[in-house]
């Protein structure tokens, strides 16, 4: 049944791309060569909408085909450095303004969900959506108790659509990981998986919720980042009530520069944000693209984040972060031996690389972009090439670094937007050397001493009882391990012995029938002669006594 499911969305996806004319997106590739003829005998191909622009046939195909296609270009929005013009304005009203479900379904869905009628739960709700993206739709609204908020409403069917095209997204990475001699050290599966656990996350408004309040508490005395109130009691898995922000959208730079906002401050204060929330508390945002983010009013000079959508979360294990950082700092110091040494450390390289080479790889690729402002660095070839790199020495992609790249190409994309002459490196580079202090030297141990102090003052009375314990534990292992290595001596004897008697076994049957052969089918002359008489008793002789043996 799946496997019908997948066919019939590949052909919807291709009936989709032969509508807006681009099914030679797919006839164009090497596999339907043969076939491509096919393009003009189709009828549909006739009648494709070729009438609008390029961007515009292209958001309408990623729109149509689903929030998944819909992310995508989300993301690719945010890099007009790497589209054309007219593509990235056409992507980039994705990010909040993708077609709406109607206004009365999503009131149908309210009071179902509250079994109530949506006067008894609003004082105002306005069925004409504020917004609208690939997941979910937000309607403004007014509380009983006078607080204006804003409710995300879950898109109807929505998980059935994803979990069909996640279906075909693993359909497309086993293929590449049977196929493409390349395929297996990139992790095409398990970059599915964490894109699919990404995604059904996001289709649990009380995750997202939770998430929020998270993230809120974390910035609760840092004026940097402003983090709506969630209203418990009026959220659901499918219905989000939060409080109502007032902002500009980081996207309408007319607007920001009519308000005098500090647009250089502003983006250097967006990578300050991100590396706050993922070396500070390990825990960030990962869906910063522009449609998510909003600019306070309140001090234009000393602007203030307000983030929404908080769907995709990412977190990072403490060794990942500690690579992380120190491979973040020694690349900003351009101590490209040490960035080689912790790949091998860290095991994203096979320890047979020879380090004097990868670091001169590193080296090539990097030299040529550090400390040079983001107007300047072409990060379509910088990205290309380490792909290459990588490939070269054989790096393992990271699965479990999916997201964080991800945020940190959206947060790039947004400073290019906001102040193309941003130094990305100047701007990360004291932050790491902050947090590298905090967790190396005097200043580290006493901060652990403090979490942990009194926990092992607690402790300190029991610890003559754990050392003996202790001591016991290994002396008692040590005689465990000197018990089972006589056990595995006795075993091995037995195993030894097994195969002895199989061989006489199987030998035994050998014998026998070579002598059981010949009585049958060799003159009675012959057998009764002297020579082949002795053979043919010696042989049965050998085989009893071989089978006796095994037996024994």
């Amino acid at each position: 049944m799946r496997y019908i499911t997948r066919g019939f969305r590949f052909l919807h996806i291709y009936f989709v791309l032969v509508r807006y004319g681009f099914d030679q997106v797919i006839l164009a590739t090497p596999w339907f060569y043969p076939i491509r003829f096919l393009a003009y005998l189709n009828p549909f191909n006739w009648r494709a909408n070729k009438s609008k622009s390029h961007g515009e046939r292209i958001r309408l195909i990623l729109q149509e085909l689903g929030p998944i296609y819909v992310k995508f270009g989300q993301v690719l929005s945010t890099r007009r450095d790497l589209l054309p013009d007219d593509i990235a304005e056409e992507l980039a009203k994705l990010q909040d303004n993708v077609a709406p479900f109607p206004g009365e379904q999503a009131q149908k869905i309210v009071e179902k969900t509250y079994n109530k009628n949506l006067n008894d739960i609003f004082d105002d709700f306005r069925l004409v959506p504020a917004a609208s993206a690939s997941i979910a739709q937000v309607h403004f609204a007014t509380l009983k108790t006078g607080e204006k908020v804003a409710v995300k409403i879950l898109r109807p069917g929505v998980k059935n659509i994803i979990q069909q095209d996640i279906d075909l997204l693993y359909l497309l990475a086993s293929l590449v990981e049977r196929y493409w001699s390349e395929g297996k050290r990139l992790h095409p599966k398990e970059i599915i998986k964490e894109f699919e656990h990404s995604l059904l996350d996001e289709l649990d408004l009380m995750r997202e919720a939770a998430n929020a309040s998270q993230l809120r508490r974390n910035f609760k005395d840092y004026e940097k980042l402003h983090v709506p109130e969630i209203y418990w009691d009026y959220c659901h898995h499918n219905v989000l009530v939060m409080e109502r922000i007032s902002g500009i959208p980081v996207t309408d730079m007319n607007a920001l520069k009519q308000h005098n906002v500090n647009l250089q401050r502003l983006a250097e204060r967006g990578v300050e944000i991100f590396f706050t929330q993922v070396f500070r508390d390990c825990f960030f945002h990962a869906d910063m693209h522009p449609g998510n983010i909003f600019v306070s009013q309140d001090n234009v000079d000393d602007p203030q984040y307000i983030a929404v959508d908080f769907g995709i979360m990412g977190t990072l294990s403490p060794e990942d972060q500690r690579y992380l950082a120190e491979n973040l700092l020694a690349f900003f110091k351009r101590d490209y031996r040490r960035v080689a040494e912790l790949h091998i450390e860290s095991g994203w390289i096979p320890p047979t690389v020879r380090i004097d080479e990868f670091e001169s790889a590193i080296r090539t690729v990097c030299e040529p972009v550090i400390e040079r402002p983001l107007i300047e660095i072409s990060f379509a070839r910088l990205i290309i090439r380490l792909f290459q790199t990588a490939k070269r020495f054989q790096m393992e992609v990271q699965p479990q670094l999916i997201l964080l790249q991800k945020t940190l190409f959206n947060v790039e994309g947004l400073g290019r937007q906001l102040y193309p002459e941003l130094d990305l490196w100047a701007t990360a580079q004291p932050f790491l050397e902050k947090w590298i202090k905090k967790q190396i030297g005097p200043q580290a141990f006493l901060r652990k001493f403090r979490d942990h102090g009194p926990f092992l003052l607690e402790k300190l009375p029991e610890f003559p009882e754990m050392v003996y314990n202790l001591l016991q534990d290994t002396s008692k292992n040590q005689r465990m391990q000197q018990i089972m290595q006589i056990q595995q001596l006795k075993q091995e004897k037995i195993n030894e012995k097994k195969k002895k008697k199989s061989f006489a076994f199987g030998s035994g049957l050998a014998f026998i029938a070579y002598s059981i052969t010949n009585i049958a089918i060799l003159p009675a002359a012959m057998i009764a002669s002297a020579a082949m008489g002795w053979l043919l008793f010696s042989s049965t002789v050998l085989g009893i006594l071989l089978l006796l043996y095994s037996f024994i």
